[in-house]
């Protein structure tokens, strides 16, 4: 009896693990076990994500790294200002020409914490309407996207790798990005339809952190992810409304975003200390109060890495400034 009952249980026992195993790497067999076949062990979910990047073949010409001059949440009802046919021709050269797997966007409007990076870990989220006193209209405004949870995990991962705090949060668009977006990717005309994630800055001013930042997560171009900052190369919203919007440029707007030009498009060895000299021009807090929206450009140029910086256009716009930059080449086919 008791060697009958050994040998019993020495088949269960085989039988719970071979039953195991068969769960962990067969997925047929995990679909038969129901009450199990939700759970996914945290080391999996992050092999199969490794492995899902990995497995992509890399591109041997790295899409170009994008900085937008966004505007404010009018820009895509006022066809008429100048960058609306900028914003348009930027976009259809990234859907178009690009042709990204997905988009990686880091925005003026969003500041997490001094030490730490929060990344949009939702598939669907609504709009942030984040401003007041524009028509009833403005708070109506869709911009239909999509995210990525595993893009997003990716994402995390690589920033956790360079030694940066991240978290993975549940956040709409702000108007930093769905605002220009719908310029540039308008949903009917020219709709991204490549998942979008949002990836904060940090709530800090420091030049460095943001230039590491965008260093961290590099590699995304290596799988064809475009990497975009939203911000403004001049914005002074106090002058703005002291002003009422006169387009007359202030004479910080212009020689701000010229020294902005000049360290974005010097060497690429030398851009990093370049810029962080303009941050410290006399000027820097004049077109920039704070820094939110200048710390995307500092972001797209610590991704662009060994890539050259374009200007590509701007206007000076009272104490606006509207850069827009490149890093990098367009694909030629």
């Amino acid at each position: 009896m008791d060697s009958t009952r050994s040998i019993r249980i020495a088949v269960l026992i085989v039988s719970f693990i071979v039953a195991a195993v068969a769960f962990f790497f067969s997925a047929p067999i995990s679909r038969m076990i129901l009450p199990l076949s939700t759970w996914k062990p945290s080391f999996l979910a992050q092999h199969h994500l490794s492995s899902y990047f990995s497995s992509r073949p890399m591109t041997t010409n790295r899409p170009p790294v994008y900085f937008f001059s966004h505007g404010g949440p009018d820009v895509q009802y006022r066809t008429d200002h100048p960058v609306y046919p900028i914003l348009q021709n930027i976009g259809r050269e990234i859907t178009e020409k690009v042709k990204p797997k997905a988009v990686v966007v880091f925005s003026g409007h969003w500041e997490a914490e001094p030490d730490l990076i929060e990344v949009n870990s939702a598939e669907h989220t609504d709009l942030i309407y984040d401003f007041y006193g524009f028509p009833l209209e403005f708070y109506k405004a869709q911009y239909p996207n999509r995210g990525s949870p595993e893009l997003a995990s990716h994402i995390i991962d690589l920033l956790t790798k360079a030694g940066i705090k991240a978290k993975g949060v549940t956040r709409g668009l702000d108007h930093g990005v769905w605002s220009g977006f719908h310029v540039a990717f308008h949903p009917e005309e020219n709709p991204l339809n490549v998942p979008l994630v949002q990836v904060s800055l940090y709530a800090n001013q420091d030049v460095e952190m943001h230039c590491r930042l965008g260093q961290a997560v590099a590699s995304l171009r290596d799988d064809n992810i475009v990497i975009i900052g939203a911000g403004m190369s001049v914005h002074n919203l106090r002058d703005f409304l002291a002003t009422r919007g006169d387009p007359r440029p202030l004479p910080y707007t212009v020689s701000f975003d010229e020294a902005l030009k000049d360290a974005v498009e010097s060497p690429p060895s030398e851009r990093q200390a370049r810029m962080r000299e303009v941050a410290k021009r006399p000027d820097a807090r004049q077109a920039h109060p704070r820094f939110d929206h200048l710390m995307p450009v500092y972001v797209a140029a610590g991704a662009a890495g060994d890539d050259a910086g374009k200007r590509t256009w701007t206007l000076h716009e009272g104490s606006m400034g509207w850069s827009q930059y490149r890093f990098g080449q367009v694909p030629t086919s």
